[in-house]
């Protein structure tokens, strides 16, 4: 396994982002280095699959897939599998 190379670098946040950061970090378990790398890694090397670009096209194009009704349980299941 290659090994991977880090480079030590700073950056100027916002005070309220920064305590938000750590927070979450916390919570997880992890150094904060280690929460900011791997939220920075997913945004930047996440892809979307095939299904999700597609209903991303679809979402754009302004075609209206239907009308789902919410006025209650029944209504709603019948209307959403007229949709599909």
């Amino acid at each position: 396994m290659e090994a991977v190379i880090r480079k030590q670098t700073s950056f100027r946040l916002r005070e309220d982002l920064l305590q938000l950061l750590q927070e979450h970090a916390k919570k997880a378990n992890r150094s904060l280095n280690n929460f900011v790398e791997s939220t920075l890694m997913d945004a930047m090397y996440t892809e979307p699959n095939a299904e999700t670009i597609a209903a991303i096209e679809e979402a754009r194009s302004g075609k209206s897939a239907g009308t789902v009704d919410t006025s209650n349980f029944e209504a709603f299941m019948k209307s959403v599998n007229e949709i599909e």
